[in-house]
C-alpha cells in the first residue's frame, strides 16, 4: 500500500480597509468639475492627487503648459504662504492677459480651473467647496 502526500496549501486572507469616505469626496469633487466645465468661459481643469490625475481641456495641445502653470502655482502659494506668515491660504486666483486660474487644494486633492478672464471665479469656488 502506497501512502498519498496531500499538498496542503495555506490560504491568507487579507481585508485591508476600503476608503470610501476619500473615494466619495474624490468621486463628488470630479462630478463638480465636470459640471463647472460647462460654466460659461471655463477652458478646462486639472484635478490631480497622490495616485491619480485627471486633466480636461478645450486645448489639449497646451496640457503640458497648463499642468505646469498649475503645479508651479500651487507650490508657489504654499511658500509664499510660509514664508509670510499667512497661514494656509484656501485658494488663488492667478490673472493674466486674457486668462485667469483658480488653484486651490480639496482635502488631498489639488485642482487648477483654468477660464477665461471674465468668468466667475467666485461662483467657480463655491461650487467646489460645496462638495
Amino acid at each position: 500500500m502506497t501512502k498519498k502526500r496531500r499538498n496542503e496549501q495555506e490560504v491568507t486572507t487579507i481585508v485591508e480597509p476600503i476608503a470610501l469616505e476619500e473615494t466619495t469626496s474624490v468621486s463628488s469633487l470630479r462630478s463638480n468639475l465636470e459640471e463647472i466645465k460647462n460654466y460659461d468661459g471655463v477652458v478646462g481643469y486639472i484635478l490631480r492627487n497622490s495616485t491619480s490625475a485627471s486633466i480636461d481641456l478645450r486645448d489639449p495641445g497646451k496640457m503640458i503648459d497648463y499642468a505646469i502653470l498649475s503645479s508651479s502655482a500651487i507650490d508657489a502659494n504654499q511658500e509664499l504662504s510660509e514664508l509670510f506668515g499667512l497661514g494656509n491660504a484656501k485658494s488663488v486666483v492667478i490673472e493674466g492677459k486674457n486668462v485667469k486660474m483658480l488653484s486651490l487644494t480639496i482635502d488631498e486633492s489639488k485642482v487648477s480651473v483654468f477660464m477665461e478672464k471674465n468668468a466667475d471665479s467666485a461662483k467657480i469656488l463655491k461650487k467646489l467647496y460645496a462638495h
